[in-house]
């Protein structure tokens, strides 16, 4: 049984900074890809992030770039997502996600096969 369980959210305030982890179990960690996705109130889940399988190719949502920076241990089956100059319109859950295939940076909701419970960021002006 696969699980995903993110931590390391909280309340900031507008240029702090944060970070996500989601340590995996359940399946051969380093076989697959990584992402973080993020939903705030009234809106669709969006994508945020990808690492594929040993962390050497990344991607990131343009609303990001340059601002956070996704990672993951394979030694600790833990991915995690470093955020910088957090803004207020940041706030959302932000859920961690795993699958497609193990050299690519997944995108889009449904190439991902298992997700976290997420973890709420809040970010006050």
């Amino acid at each position: 049984q696969v699980q995903l369980v993110e931590s390391g959210g909280g309340l900031v305030q507008a240029g702090d900074s944060l970070r996500l982890s989601c340590a995996a179990s359940g399946r051969t960690f380093s076989s697959y890809a990584m992402g973080w996705f993020r939903q705030a109130p009234g809106k669709e889940r969006e994508f945020v992030a990808a690492v594929n399988w040993s962390g050497g190719s990344t991607y990131y949502a343009a609303s990001v770039k340059g601002r956070f920076t996704i990672s993951r241990d394979n030694a600790k089956n833990t991915v995690y997502l470093r955020m910088n100059s957090l803004k207020p319109e940041d706030t959302a859950v932000y859920y961690c996600a795993q699958g497609g295939s193990f050299w690519t940076t997944p995108k889009t909701l449904g190439e991902y096969d298992y997700w976290g419970q997420g973890t709420q960021v809040t970010v006050s002006s």
